[in-house]
Formats: structure tokens, C-alpha cells, sequence
């Protein structure tokens, strides 16, 4: 047996199917939930093209001051969803539950159409994706990315 899939055998296989909505969320962050699958498949090498600690993923780091690092310690350390919310809870620049709500909320209303940096890429992969990059946010670029990648997989 594979010692690094002991750890979390209910990690998600990214190379199978799509990490959890970054919609979704864990003790109100939203990318919570696809941040922990990513991390969990990194630890245990079945994070297809996913990637951990990626700019995504420290949108939320940076919202708590948390580095990926120390995530990654809480993650490999089995802890559930919600103890890796407890844990953000506990860690980095405290937030209030209606600061975490409202965070989240911008958030899933963010596009990157107009980012100086992130931009083209975005467009491109919009347009990829059959979208219309000046009405299409962020989150449903991802999601519509995860159904282009893994249309068997039944995510909605």
C-alpha cells in the first residue's frame, strides 16, 4: 500500500473528477472546500492538473494571513473540512463571521475581464470555454472549466 494515500483515503482523485465549487463553503469561506481537495490530492499525488497554493487558493490565505505552508501541515495532518475551518478560524488576522460572509460574497462576483495581469488569460480561457469574458466571473469560468475537464463526473 501507498504510504502517502493512508492519510486521506477520501481525498478526491482530481485526475477523475473536479475538486469541490469554489461557491462552496466551509464555515462561510467560500474556496475552502476546492482548496482542502486540491491540497488533500497534492499530499497524495492524484491532483491531475490541479495545483495547491496556486494564486486561487491565496486569495483566501491572504484574506485570513495564512500561508500555504501551514495549511498544507493542517491538511496532512487529516483534519476534516471542518476542522480546517476551525483552524483558519484560529490562525492569521481574526475575521468576524459577517467579514468572512461578506469576503465571500465579493468574491463570488469577482472577474478578472479588466485584471491588468490576469486578464488575457482570462479572456482566453473564457472564450475557450464558449463564455463571454466581459459577463463571466471568475467562479463561473472554474466551474465551467471543471465540466470542460471532467464532463463524466456528474459535477454541477
Amino acid at each position: 500500500m501507498n504510504s502517502t494515500t493512508t492519510h486521506f483515503p477520501k481525498a478526491k482523485d482530481l485526475m477523475q473528477e473536479s475538486p469541490r465549487s469554489p461557491r462552496q463553503r466551509i464555515g462561510g469561506y467560500a474556496l475552502l472546500a476546492r482548496m482542502a481537495d486540491k491540497g488533500r490530492a497534492t499530499i497524495n499525488g492524484i491532483q491531475g492538473d490541479y495545483h495547491f497554493n496556486c494564486p486561487l487558493d491565496n486569495m483566501l490565505f491572504g484574506f485570513k494571513g495564512v500561508n500555504g505552508d501551514d495549511v498544507r501541515k493542517v491538511l496532512l495532518s487529516g483534519a476534516s473540512d471542518e476542522e480546517v475551518a476551525a483552524w483558519f478560524n484560529t490562525h492569521g488576522t481574526p475575521k468576524t463571521p459577517e467579514e468572512i460572509e461578506e469576503w465571500s460574497r465579493q468574491l463570488e462576483q469577482v472577474s478578472l475581464h479588466d485584471d491588468p495581469e490576469k486578464g488575457e488569460w482570462f479572456d482566453e480561457e473564457c472564450r475557450r470555454l464558449g463564455l463571454d469574458p466581459a459577463r463571466t466571473t471568475l467562479f463561473e469560468m472554474l466551474e465551467a472549466d471543471d465540466r470542460a475537464s471532467h464532463p463524466w463526473s456528474g459535477q454541477d
